[in-house]
């Protein structure tokens, strides 16, 4: 979103039309962003044979992964559900990396009968693999790394203590389970969490992946996963891509020569890529003064973007209303009936009730984390492309509320 000549814009189109146009609250994403940041990452990995597994989770909407397709990523899902949606875009199977955190093992066979490209994040998945299937299908297994990294420990993933992974403490089990269902393995995978500023970090992780990778000849591709970080606000550190893609770039050109033949590098950006194509808008619908603060009500919460209370994220919030207004200090706060806020103490151009609140950088776990808490409608989405605004998914109604309860006479 790009403030010129006194508004708020998204490709021209000015954000208080889009608004009046589609209601609030409203999610909308610039697809000029999300092209641009898979470019970057296109660019940034050039010396190397790059595959692109966007990570679906941060934003699942089929128009807006029919358009990170059309750009050339592949896509990476946690369930079977986000698999429908991956192929309902386009996406072929051999587009499609599964990575399961503690299913059933029929989700998984589900996923081998589709064709995906199966992660196994745990020993007995890896041995139920190999009764199951023996060497008769291809699989990878995320490793957890023993590392801390992330900027949030509810997104630091790669600890001793985190659910997900295999422990590389534990590779002489896996090596073992291995070889005595003669399981081929496709590809090894780490990631170590979100919001990852450190290259030296993802150096570490590929010391442990190439170590590591001396136990499987037939290795395909090496998965790094994400946590590249974007700014949320001014100052914020970020990774540096082009540096992380010249570095592990050098690191693994120099691992393959030793492993004798070329392989795919894989990472599986999803915040990076959507974060901030995204904004929510909202309606203020309470300027509320009290002795210790004023408190700025709108007609959104914690069930439309949840991040703020979830992970104490920050989100840039700007007046979109009033762009020259005198700016003070405001708590901003959903309308949802718990400490619902989206920040507390925030220089805001003079706020009015009826003005139009931007949430920015809210393209990433936003939508894909609402509810219907409180029984609340999740809102509309519009994507942005070429200069036009599409419609991509209605605005919930009370209608969506009943529809799978089963009302009984009592």
């Amino acid at each position: 979103m790009e403030f010129s000549a006194g508004s708020y814009k998204i490709q021209g189109l000015d954000v208080q039309a889009l608004a009046s146009e589609f209601g609030t609250p409203l999610y909308v994403y610039d697809g000029a962003v999300i092209g641009r940041q898979i470019g970057r990452l296109k660019q940034a990995f050039s010396g190397v044979n790059l595959r692109i597994k966007y990570a679906a989770k941060a934003l699942t909407n089929i128009s807006v992964l029919k358009l990170i397709r059309k750009e050339g990523a592949g896509v990476d899902v946690v369930s079977l559900y986000e698999a429908q949606l991956a192929f309902r875009a386009g996406f072929t199977a051999a587009e499609i990396m599964f990575t399961p955190s503690g299913v059933e093992f029929e989700e998984i066979a589900e996923a081998v009968s589709l064709g995906l490209t199966i992660n196994l994040d745990s020993l007995s998945a890896l041995k139920k693999f190999g009764e199951r299937y023996g060497n008769s299908y291809p699989c990878c297994i995320r490793l957890n790394p023993n590392i801390m990294a992330g900027g949030n420990l509810k997104i630091s993933t790669g600890h001793s203590n985190s659910k997900f992974g295999i422990s590389i403490i534990q590779i002489d089990e896996i090596v073992a389970t291995t070889q005595q269902y003669g399981i081929r393995m496709a590809g090894l995978h780490i990631h170590t969490g979100s919001e990852i500023t450190d290259s030296g970090v993802f150096l570490k992780m590929a010391d442990i992946l190439y170590d590591i990778s001396r136990h499987f000849p037939d290795l395909q591709f090496v998965d790094f996963g994400s946590g590249f970080k974007v700014a949320y606000k001014e100052g914020d550190k970020v990774t540096d891509i082009d540096d992380l893609g010249r570095k592990l770039t050098e690191s693994f050109n120099t691992f393959c020569k030793q492993y004798g033949r070329d392989l795919e590098l894989w990472i599986e950006p999803g915040k990076f890529v959507v974060s901030e194509s995204g904004v929510l808008l909202a309606d203020v619908t309470v300027v509320k003064p009290t002795p210790t603060v004023t408190f700025v009500g709108v007609n959104s919460g914690l069930n439309h973007l949840i991040r703020p209370m979830m992970y104490d994220s920050y989100h840039h919030i700007v007046n979109v209303s009033n762009p020259a207004g005198e700016e003070k200090k405001y708590t901003i706060v959903g309308y949802i009936c718990e400490t619902d806020t989206f920040g507390s103490d925030r220089p805001l151009n003079d706020v009015r009730e009826g003005d139009l609140i931007a949430f920015l950088n809210a393209g990433a776990y936003g939508f894909s984390m609402a509810s219907n808490y409180n029984s609340r409608v999740r809102p509309a989405e519009v994507l942005v492309v070429n200069g036009q605004a599409r419609l991509v998914r209605k605005r919930e109604t009370f209608d969506d509320i009943l529809r799978n309860q089963v009302e009984v006479d009592l």
